[in-house]
């Protein structure tokens, strides 16, 4: 059953609840660490995830599953969330790999020197590349979404998804590689 489906017994709106309290479950932290490296702010990552989960709540019997899953859907509802953000503060985001909270455990004493040095050189070629492959690269790695779930959040086919994320892995590779 999908998100704004009844059911016979007349359940939909339970249903319904139960569905959207299971994506909200299983897809907070993730939907969180994406909308946070779009924005780089904490607080403004907050409130757009919970904007996102809102805007879902409302739009719940648009759904529909013949057009991708409801992780994708939700992801596409924050990016446009975000995006919302950052025209309405009318500046560019500067994508991070990682949360604030990761990225202190990155910084960790314990943390041996050449996991530090790596994860260093993998920021440096994350702000090299344009801002549409930090959030391909983002959206596969923080989401984990499949390349079919890529291409429904950013309107593109799945071809086109498959294509844009390996070359952006290419250049994220090639940098990260690259003598310094």
């Amino acid at each position: 059953m999908s998100l704004g489906q009844t059911t016979a017994d007349g359940r939909g709106r339970e249903a319904s609840w139960e569905r959207l309290e299971a994506l909200y479950r299983s897809s907070r932290d993730d939907l969180y660490a994406y909308v946070m490296t779009l924005l780089r702010d904490s607080a403004a990552a907050e409130d757009v995830t919970a904007l996102a989960f809102e805007r879902a709540y409302a739009r719940r019997r648009s759904f529909d599953r013949r057009r991708g899953e409801e992780r994708a859907w939700l992801f596409g509802i924050a990016r446009n969330a975000a995006l919302d953000e950052l025209r309405r503060r009318r500046r560019t985001a500067a994508l991070i790999i990682e949360p604030e909270a990761v990225a202190a455990d990155a910084l960790a004493a314990d943390d041996d020197d050449e996991l530090a040095v790596r994860r260093a050189a993998v920021r440096a070629a994350l702000d090299g590349l344009g801002p549409r492959e930090r959030e391909l690269i983002a959206l596969k790695f923080h989401a984990g979404l499949t390349n079919a779930e890529l291409a429904s959040v950013l309107g593109v086919s799945v071809s086109n998804a498959g294509t844009m994320l390996h070359r952006a892995v290419q250049k994220l590779r090639s940098a990260v590689d690259a003598p310094v």
